[in-house]
């Protein structure tokens, strides 16, 4: 199973997506700031997450939520 999942940031409230199949291990590796687009942003805590039977369809379910219309969609999802 893979999740698309969202990211906030404890310090600032800048948000993250990406996509994953090892939600706990991923996390643990943007809050030790080994990923190099969130480096030196946490720490962060997820705020949402959807599962997906495959990474294409997560990795295109991630790209939507990046893009203007799912932008919106984000900012729901996120102040639920």
């Amino acid at each position: 199973m893979y999740y698309v999942y969202i990211l906030k940031s404890l310090k600032s409230g800048w948000l993250y997506i990406g996509h994953t199949n090892n939600l706990e291990k991923r996390l643990t590796k943007h809050n030790k700031n080994e990923v190099k687009s969130t480096k030196n942003r946490g720490p962060f805590a997820v705020v949402y997450r959807e599962k997906y039977p495959t990474r294409s369809i997560a990795m295109k379910r991630e790209k939507f939520l990046k893009s203007g219309k799912g932008r919106m969609i984000r900012d729901r999802l996120v102040s639920k």
